[in-house]
Formats: C-alpha cells, sequence, structure tokens
C-alpha cells in the first residue's frame, strides 16, 4: 500500500510516499480501505516531533479516516466486511489501508460522504468530549469559541448550539467570523480589530460561562479575564505556537476552573464512554443540528498544499487527503 511517510522528525515538506505492506488485523481489530482521511493540526506537531506523544520514525501520521473495513480479527463483533465506517487511529491514517481497534471506530451515518466523514472523529470527538465531560455546558449558558472556524473550533460552534448554549465566536478576519456566523454563531467578535476581553463582556454583561480554548498565546490571557464566576476555561491546544501561563489569581477570584481537554487519551482511557459520545454525535448529525464542514480537498500527493492551510491558519473548516 501506499501510504505518507514520516523517515525522521522534522518539517511536513520531508514526508514522502513510500510503500508499506498492508496491514494484518489482531485480534480485536479491523483495517479499513481508506476513502479519505482529516488533517488537524496537531499532525503538524506530531510529523516534527512536538507532541505529548513522540512517535519514533519511520511512521504513518493521520488520527482520523474514513472507509471501507476489508479485514476484521476473529474476536470483532462490532464490524464486518463492507460496513462503510469512521476511524481515530493512533496514527496511520494518511495511508491506503489503515487498522484500529474496534472501539476507535463507528459506523459511518448515512447522512455523510467520506469526505465529511474524514473530518469527523477527532474534530466532533474533541468538542464533544470538552463540552460535556469537561465543562458539563448547560442549556442558557455562554460558551466563547476562540480560532472558531478552525477545524475544531467549528465543531465547537456546532455543539455549543446544539447542546443550548449561546455561542460567541471568536475569530481573525471577518471571512471566518462569517463562517461562522453561518454555522450557528450567536454574535462573533473580530480579535484582530477588537479588545476580546472588554467586546466579550460587554457582549454578555459580565463575562462567560465557557470559554473553548485551541489558540493559545496572548489570547489565552483576555479570554481567561473574560469568564464569570465559576466559569471554566477548556484548554484545547495551541496553534498560536505559544502555550500561554495563566495568573493563578484570576481563578481564584473567580472560582473559575481551568481544564485540560485530551481527548485522544481519554477514549482510549474510557472506550464505553467514547463509544456513547459518538452514537449521541451521530445523533445529532442525523437530526440535521450537526453539519460536517469541509473546506479543501487534496489528493495525497498534493499533502504539501493541505498541511499549509493548517499551519498558516487559513482553513475554514476541515482539510482532507483523498486516498482513492
Amino acid at each position: 500500500m501506499r501510504a505518507l511517510t514520516c523517515k525522521a522528525w522534522g518539517p511536513v515538506a520531508d514526508l514522502t510516499i513510500e510503500e508499506w505492506d498492508d496491514p494484518v488485523p489482531d485480534d480485536e481489530e479491523l483495517v479499513i480501505d481508506v476513502q479519505a482521511a482529516g488533517i488537524n493540526f496537531p499532525d503538524i506537531l506530531i510529523i516534527a516531533g512536538k507532541y505529548q506523544d513522540r512517535i519514533p520514525p519511520p511512521f504513518i501520521p493521520g488520527n482520523e479516516a474514513s472507509g471501507i473495513v476489508s479485514a476484521v480479527g476473529s474476536k470483532v463483533s462490532r464490524f464486518a466486511i463492507g460496513d462503510k465506517i469512521i476511524v481515530a487511529p493512533r496514527g496511520g491514517a494518511f495511508a491506503e489501508k489503515c487498522k484500529v481497534h474496534q472501539n476507535a471506530a463507528m459506523p459511518l451515518p448515512k447522512e455523510l460522504g467520506f469526505e465529511q466523514a474524514a473530518g469527523y472523529a477527532v474534530t466532533y470527538g474533541t468538542s464533544y468530549h470538552a463540552l460535556k465531560q469537561c465543562a458539563e455546558l448547560k442549556t442558557g449558558e455562554t460558551l466563547l469559541v476562540l480560532g472558531a472556524a478552525g477545524g475544531v473550533g467549528i465543531t465547537a460552534v456546532q455543539i455549543g448550539k446544539a447542546m443550548g448554549a449561546r455561542v460567541i465566536a471568536a475569530a481573525s478576519s471577518d471571512e471566518k467570523l462569517d463562517f461562522a456566523s453561518a454555522a450557528g454563531a450567536d454574535e462573533v467578535v473580530n480579535y484582530s480589530t477588537q479588545p476580546l476581553k472588554e467586546t466579550v463582556k460587554e457582549l454578555t454583561d459580565g463575562g462567560v460561562d465557557v470559554v473553548y480554548d485551541p489558540v493559545g498565546g496572548e489570547l489565552a490571557q483576555q479570554a481567561l479575564r473574560a469568564l464569570a464566576w465559576h466559569g471554566r476555561y477548556l484548554v484545547v491546544g495551541f496553534a498560536s505556537g505559544d502555550i500561554p501561563d495563566f495568573p493563578a489569581n484570576i481563578a481564584l477570584l473567580k472560582e473559575a476552573r481551568i481544564v485540560g481537554v485530551w481527548w485522544g487519551t481519554w477514549a482510549a482511557r474510557n472506550p464505553d464512554g467514547q463509544i456513547q459520545n459518538m452514537a449521541e454525535i451521530s445523533a445529532l448529525v442525523a437530526s440535521g443540528k450537526l453539519q460536517p464542514r469541509v473546506s479543501e480537498t487534496y489528493p495525497i500527493e498534493d499533502f504539501e498544499k493541505a498541511f499549509q492551510l493548517i499551519s498558516e491558519r487559513r482553513a475554514l473548516g476541515k482539510v482532507v487527503l483523498r486516498l482513492s
């Protein structure tokens, strides 16, 4: 099989397309013929050797894909050959075939095509876990989403609305904010031209209940100060490249919680909870409350162009690689 290969930690430009042996499933694993695979910002960190989990090269990156089951292990009970599914492996998605434990897979909702589904598991899984388990978001609360037009940000906007929250989308351009508004955001803030903390406090008469932050950097300080009493600040990622230092006194004065969100590890530790979450997300898709948004699709040969959209933070929604 052909696979995008990281031979040594470094820039995406150093990746190559190589021939690998087809994967063989263990007892509780299955193999899919990959149709499409979603790109996420952490993929860039993994390839560079800068992510929390450092994978020794050579390896095949990629953590979400959609495809058709082509082989199953002897103890696989949830899927059969020929099923159309979505998978969230711990690496290996940027290849023509990918193997994964059956608990890291879910049926492909009939409402979605392969490209939409390819950008589904990590982003919706992350945001749903963040807002349900980590923030315990309630109907009527106010949610501020930073980087609201990006891959995870746009899913947080949609899921927040589906949970009954008032959603404030914050992004760096009017184009991105228009995209977030179309996805259901109630209010928007352009933090390139408006002071984030002051603008949010004016919109909310005092602050927001939950901040969803996949950006980090200098915006984190402003967003933390925009929390209301008993607010929850979700640390989702650092797309800006800068990890913020949080002043503990702000958390004290607001009795606020700063909560880390690491969906992949949570899902591995809580397989039953993860399966339940994904079933609930699928129900929201079926009801029309969630609509996965893909901005760009590239053949695997054009992987550099696809990754550039992510690294330069120009993507609106998901960027997907086609493998078939």
